[in-house]
């Protein structure tokens, strides 16, 4: 693929801020701004993704001939600020946790500390890259979760809201557990595994489904994953398919399986299993697709199907029943030149919408015996670090009558440094490590958390520290109100 300056994948709002911040000789001013996704009924946990590209976003950041002119053709902007984007690059740091990391609502997942006119710019493309994989990583683990230690096969190009979603859908997909993809784009650019089967338009190109299935086999005798459902399944597909299995391991072959795509999924995969064990084929794996999802996959485990390998496509590459993640980019804090942080809040009348304030970080707390996570807390970066040879006591972000007492634990910060003054200070894994960090994190919970049925809510407290200064500026607000 061509490289794609992606410099304007931004909203003019951006622009026209930046522009403002430039003439009212703002634009050297340090902000601080957080990622992080709201509360929604749907959200137990997320997967954090999507840090490698929004890496290779802002490393690549710069405005070319091309967009100055366009730029300039809009009839909204300075010649001066044009003439400053022409040397534009970014300059700040950026803390993130690292991809594949289990977060919940409210955690700041990355942080960005930058002259603020730097910062303005990058918000819209962090968040289209971080919202739609951390959505689909997320979809996946969940998946996968459901599908007990069985392969799932991410297929959902054709039903992907164009070709990057597919792409980095599928990328997200694999973080979140799945074995291969379907897109064979994906799978050259990200090292992923591809895999298939055939169509339903093969089988019905041949005379009859048994030769269909035979011509296929010949040219893949020992990949062969016959499609069995174009007729009648157990009547046709199934024999046919054990017919030309017997043949191929009379040449010394070894037969794949059947893929089922359509009907009851559990009874035709205990009959079809049965019809291949009995055929002396107990070696050959049954595969399943056809608007599949976690709780569909559920459902089939718990009925007894004997599915291998599920094929998931078009509620997994567009997360159906939770379309968008809901992130958001809120301003925390702002640093002068001496270092002095300002903190910011924003208000809301829905208690969800107000924002922490302050440069944080979080940390989460394991259980030293089973290195299971406890919870985690948002703090200020600037607090005493905690002494772990004494109790840690965490307190409701809320209700600060509820308490809970940590002894024999151990602590992790969440955030890393990746970018410091616009230079790369990260070693950026490859897919595959961050896939088994990401199989680490989902294990570090205990089912409870996972489950798919009423989850249990996992603990994410703030520090008193950072709880006083929210509450103090909340009633410096509500004060400054009441005395207008």
């Amino acid at each position: 693929m061509n490289k794609r300056n992606l410099t304007l994948l931004t909203d003019l709002y951006q622009l026209t801020m930046m522009n403002g911040y430039f003439n009212y000789d703002k634009k050297d001013e340090v902000a601080v701004f957080d990622v992080f996704f709201r509360q929604h009924d749907m959200i137990t946990y997320s997967l954090a993704c999507g840090l490698e590209q929004v890496v290779d976003y802002i490393l690549n950041l710069n405005f070319g001939k091309e967009e100055i002119e366009y730029l300039s053709s809009l009839n909204i902007f300075s010649q001066e600020f044009l003439d400053y984007l022409k040397d534009f690059h970014f300059s700040g740091d950026i803390y993130a946790v690292p991809e594949g990391t289990v977060v919940f609502p409210g955690e700041p997942i990355m942080t960005v500390k930058a002259p603020i006119i730097e910062a303005q710019l990058v918000e819209t493309a962090i968040l289209n890259m971080m919202n739609f994989q951390t959505l689909i990583a997320t979809k996946s683990a969940k998946i996968n979760y459901a599908a007990k230690g069985d392969s799932v096969m991410e297929f959902g190009l054709r039903r992907a809201q164009a070709p990057d979603a597919g792409i980095y859908g599928a990328r997200a997909a694999v973080i979140g557990g799945c074995s291969s993809t379907s897109n064979v784009l994906a799978g050259k650019m990200f090292n992923i595994p591809v895999a298939g089967t055939h169509a339903h338009s093969w089988v019905m190109n041949f005379e009859d489904e048994y030769t269909a299935f035979m011509e296929y086999a010949k040219i893949y005798p020992d990949n062969a994953l016959l499609l069995v459902d174009t007729f009648d399944t157990l009547k046709q597909g199934v024999p046919n398919a054990i017919k030309v299995f017997d043949q191929l391991k009379e040449k010394g072959h070894k037969p794949k399986g059947i893929r089922l795509d359509s009907g009851d999924l559990a009874y035709l995969s205990k009959k079809a299993r049965k019809m291949l064990d009995d055929a002396g084929h107990k070696e050959t794996i049954i595969c399943a697709s056809g608007d599949l999802d976690e709780y569909s996959i559920n459902s089939l485990k718990s009925q007894g199907a004997r599915i291998d390998l599920w094929g998931v496509g078009t509620k997994l590459i567009t997360s159906a029943d939770m379309p968008a993640l809901g992130g958001v980019y809120k301003l925390a804090a702002i640093i002068d030149k001496d270092g002095n942080i300002t903190p910011k809040i924003k208000l809301s009348e829905n208690v969800i919408k107000i924002t922490n304030p302050g440069f944080k970080n979080i940390y989460r707390v394991y259980d030293k015996t089973t290195k299971k996570a406890q919870a985690d807390c948002i703090f200020l970066r600037n607090e005493q670090k905690i002494d772990q040879t004494k109790p840690l006591v965490l307190t409701h972000p809320i209700d600060r009558w509820k308490k809970i007492t940590f002894e024999n634990y151990e602590i992790k910060e969440l955030q890393v440094d990746i970018i410091k003054q616009g230079k790369l200070v990260y070693k950026m894994p490859t897919l595959s490590e961050i896939k088994a960090y990401a199989q680490r994190e989902l294990e570090s919970f205990w089912d409870e958390y996972k489950r798919l049925d009423k989850p249990h809510l996992y603990k994410v407290d703030l520090s008193d520290e950072l709880y006083q200064l929210k509450s103090n500026m909340l009633e410096k607000i509500r004060a400054n109100k009441a005395n207008v």
